[in-house]
């Protein structure tokens, strides 16, 4: 009897826990944004096929490299 309730405890958890992640999945919209709109920090919407993906962020990558970084004031 206790085997019976442990197993069906575990498929509720289970169930709850599928319901919760297919929520969550479904409130993130899709949204392509271009790589140079995005904030300093954070990582660029990828979208199009993992080819093309590697190529946005090559150049997501390459762009970031470019900028110039901030030099501390040295005034003391």
């Amino acid at each position: 009897m206790r085997v019976i309730f442990g197993v069906l405890s575990l498929l509720v958890v289970v169930a709850i826990v599928g319901i919760l992640a297919k929520k969550q999945l479904g409130a993130i919209a899709p949204t392509a944004q271009p790589a140079a709109s995005t904030a300093p920090g954070t990582p660029p919407v990828l979208s199009g096929t993992p080819q093309q993906q590697v190529q946005q962020y090559r150049q997501a990558v390459q762009g970031a490299m470019q900028q110039a970084r901030p030099m501390p004031d040295d005034t003391k």
